[in-house]
This record gives structure tokens, C-alpha cells and sequence, in this order.
């Protein structure tokens, strides 16, 4: 067989390789706070963004919500920077789950999602970029469970990966921008988070019931929009 063939499964290797690493010294106790932030991040110049980078893909990963890897990246370089990183680190994030699922939990994944991993298999086929960036933008859903799911589904990664960056920016700004204001105080950088937030959630459902052309992601995500 092509070498090709083993990328994924040894892809999957040192992405684990990389979680052990980070486990064993000791980056994963106290991490994704404020103190943690001030301690090891700030100031620290390209070492501490690459500490972020890493330590926020992994969490991403592994489930930690978005919305924290993003506010405390506003916290920790100011909004642009920080939602730069942030947005960086949550792609990285993803691709290091779908990579996973689809290097070597492939079976473990369809036998607990496998009702999950047809639906979206059949929503994101006909425009894998373009319904993968419309999902994003939903205000409901599972982040990680769509990215284990489609792992194991026929989407390509790269449009996947593409669309989820795209869909991932919004909110990752609007976190990033409540992040940075959080030490001067400022309550109207807050507001306007807040409103771009419920805005693009918005603009998610909107798209969702124009162009999903009768195909679905589920009940329960009919009966929230």
C-alpha cells in the first residue's frame, strides 16, 4: 500500500504524541485561566503565543467550549491579535479531532454517532465549503460532535476545514473583543460583543432555512430554530 494510505492513522500518532507531551509537563492543570494566562503567556513574546496556539488547539480538541480560548485570547494580546490566535488555534482544533476520527476511531465514532455522521454526511455533500461555513454559523449545536462526525463522514478536509474557519470567525471575535476590554473596563466593547453574537447566530438561521434545499440536522435542531 501507498504511504499515503497510513497519513491519517499517523497523523493521529503525534497529534496523541503532542497530548502526552503537553500532559506530562504539566500544561494541563490550571490552564485556559486568567492567572494561567498572566503567568505563562503574557509577556512572554512569540514563546507565549505559541503556548497559546497550542494549549487552545488541544483544548479545543478536546471539547473545552471555544467561547474560553477566544476571551481569554482577547485578554491576553488585545482584540486583534487576540482573535487572531484564538481563531488559530480553534481550526487547529478541529482538524486535530477530524483528524483523529477519521485516522483511527472511525468505527468507535459511527457506532455512537452513526445517526449524526448521515446527517450531516448528507447536508454537507452537494457544497461541502458552503454548508460546512452555514453550520458554523448556526447558535445551536455540538461543536465537538461535529467535528468527530465528520471525520468519519465522505467530506474532504479541506473544504471542511475552509468553511469551519470562515464560520468559526465571528465568534471568535465577538469573544475576542470581550476579552480585550475586560481590564479597562470597557462595557461597550461587552455590548457590542454581545449584539455582533446574537447577529450572527442570527444570520446562521437565516441561511439554514433558505438554502438547506429539505435537507436536515435533526430534530432537535429544528425544533431550537
Amino acid at each position: 500500500m501507498r504511504l499515503r494510505a497510513y497519513l491519517p492513522s499517523l497523523a493521529a500518532l503525534a497529534i496523541l504524541v503532542c497530548i502526552a507531551i503537553v500532559v506530562g509537563r504539566g500544561y494541563s492543570g490550571g490552564v485556559l485561566s486568567a492567572d494561567w494566562i498572566d503567568r505563562e503567556v503574557r509577556g512572554q513574546g512569540g514563546s507565549g503565543e505559541l503556548l497559546f496556539v497550542v494549549v487552545g488547539a488541544f483544548a479545543t480538541a478536546l471539547a473545552v467550549p471555544r467561547s474560553v480560548v477566544s476571551f481569554l485570547g482577547g485578554y491576553a494580546f488585545g482584540f486583534v491579535q487576540g482573535a487572531a490566535l484564538a481563531l488559530l488555534a480553534e481550526t487547529i482544533g478541529c482538524a486535530i479531532a477530524f483528524v483523529c476520527a477519521r485516522g483511527f476511531a472511525r468505527r468507535a465514532v459511527r457506532e455512537r454517532m452513526g445517526a449524526r455522521v448521515r446527517r450531516l454526511d448528507a447536508f454537507l455533500a452537494a457544497n461541502p465549503f458552503s454548508m460546512t461555513l452555514l453550520v458554523r454559523l448556526l447558535p445551536v449545536g455540538n461543536n465537538f460532535a461535529t467535528n468527530l462526525a465528520a471525520g468519519v463522514s465522505r467530506v474532504g478536509a479541506l473544504p471542511f476545514l475552509l468553511g469551519t474557519l470562515a464560520g468559526y470567525a465571528p465568534k471568535t471575535v465577538v469573544w475576542a473583543l470581550a476579552g480585550s476590554g475586560v481590564e479597562a473596563g470597557a462595557s461597550l466593547r461587552v455590548a457590542i460583543a454581545a449584539l455582533v453574537l446574537v447577529g450572527s447566530g442570527a444570520i446562521g438561521v437565516w441561511l439554514y432555512r433558505r438554502y438547506r434545499h429539505g435537507r436536515s440536522l435533526g430534530v432537535e435542531v429544528e425544533k431550537t430554530l
